[in-house]
């Protein structure tokens, strides 16, 4: 129990109450006015900043948000987005008819959108192990400044002709393809270095870095003698069949991280089209700063945390889990990769994980028993429910990268 509080308290909802907090020193009157964006977003009460009760899941920020004075649902903020959406299953549980426009107010600010869709997001509670009602996508970061403080689990908004960056970091330059953020960076793996390419910022993907198959095959990378572990689909935000390695570093800017882990697609990517397009950065990189999404200058700011160095750890079970049931509290394991601690353990394709130690499944959540999964010589009991039956399994995490 105590290991799960522990962990648990990681993901603590961090709220904010409209204008109730200090400001940053980054919230100071610019020296020259941006252009001002088509949609502007509309601070209430004469303000110019305002922060959002947002809420961690794992590494992915969900921020509660008003469509046309509707009750509040919880949006995903999504930079691969090009706009904002809502599951049609919420919106007719909100009575949203299917529009054209929408006002969306997050927490005091108020952004007029010209496009507003109803799109469903498939399978996402079952790889999230969190129910999914919406997206905030481009349409509303290329509204106002978004700041996303990994180290802590805030978000903020600032009007760009109001803000100024007064922080020890550097701006580093966006470009965009297809209304998504990209960025320069390299990495080395396997004593060879992949050049500088672009990549896709992704606020919703949950590994640190993707690779393009077209981009590994040019540069010959998955010929290094790189060691890989397979991943399912749905694993990590990836969409398709992956595999992961550990590279030896990642430089972006001035920051050069080492050991990052990187999965290579083995499908296609958004942006393949563009052969400058290396593939995808996401929230395991992003959790080692405070992000600084300024559309309007075409900037992004990554300020170090606390957990800039820390260790990138991959899933040391060989067990995929997905999500299901009352508050998606259901741990179905869908896959048991050969020769790792699961397969040993006699985990099988198919079981239920009723509880982890003494936690049984409904104190725990997806996210918990994935970071538990990545603590390397932890030996977990599982209760595990297989065919109408209980087993009792002794599982010892070791490293498989």
């Amino acid at each position: 129990m105590k290991r799960r509080m522990a962990i648990a308290v990681a993901f603590v909802v961090v709220l904010g109450a409209g204008l109730q907090w200090h400001p940053a020193s980054h919230a100071q009157t610019a020296t020259t006015s941006p252009q001002k964006p088509a949609n502007a977003a509309r601070f209430e009460f004469e303000g110019n900043a305002a922060e959002l009760p947002a809420k961690f899941v794992g590494n992915l920020i969900f921020v509660p948000a008003h469509v046309n004075r509707s009750q509040p649902s919880l949006f995903v903020l999504d930079t691969t987005a090009p706009i904002s959406s809502i599951d049609p299953k919420r919106a007719a549980e909100l009575g949203i008819a299917s529009t054209q426009a929408a006002v969306l107010n997050l927490s005091g600010v108020n952004i007029l959108l010209s496009s507003f869709a109803q799109m469903p997001g498939n399978n996402f509670g079952a790889r999230v192990g969190w129910g999914y009602e919406g997206t905030i996508g481009n349409d509303v970061f290329s509204s106002a400044v978004m700041e996303l403080d990994y180290g802590r689990q805030s978000v903020r908004m600032y009007d760009p002709a109001a803000y100024q960056y007064s922080g020890a970091a550097k701006g580093l330059p966006l470009t965009f393809h297809d209304g998504m953020p990209l960025l320069r960076a390299k990495f080395s793996a396997g004593g060879k270095s992949s050049g500088e390419a672009l990549f896709i910022l992704n606020t919703t993907l949950d590994a640190s870095l993707i690779v393009s198959d077209k981009f590994a095959q040019a540069h010959h990378l998955l010929r290094s003698h790189l060691k890989t572990i397979p991943v399912a689909p749905g694993e990590l935000g990836i969409g398709g069949n992956a595999v992961i390695a550990r590279l030896e570093d990642i430089q972006i800017g001035p920051y050069k991280l080492p050991g990052p882990l990187a999965a290579f697609a083995q499908g296609p990517l958004p942006g393949d089209d563009n052969p400058q397009i290396a593939g995808e950065i996401g929230v395991g990189i992003f959790r080692r700063f405070t992000v600084i999404f300024d559309y309007v200058r075409q900037t992004v700011i990554l300020d170090p945390n606390g957990e800039f160095r820390s260790e990138d750890r991959e899933d040391m079970s060989g067990i995929s889990l997905a999500a299901s049931g009352s508050n998606w509290k259901t741990f179905e394991v869908t896959q048991v990769r050969p020769g790792t601690p699961g397969s040993d353990a006699g985990v099988q394709k198919g079981d239920v994980i009723a509880a982890v130690d003494e936690d049984a499944a409904a104190d725990l959540s997806l996210d918990i028993v994935r970071k538990l999964f990545r603590q390397v010589g932890h030996k977990y009991k599982l209760l595990i429910e297989r065919n109408g039956k209980t087993l009792t399994l002794i599982v010892e995490m070791r490293r498989l990268l």
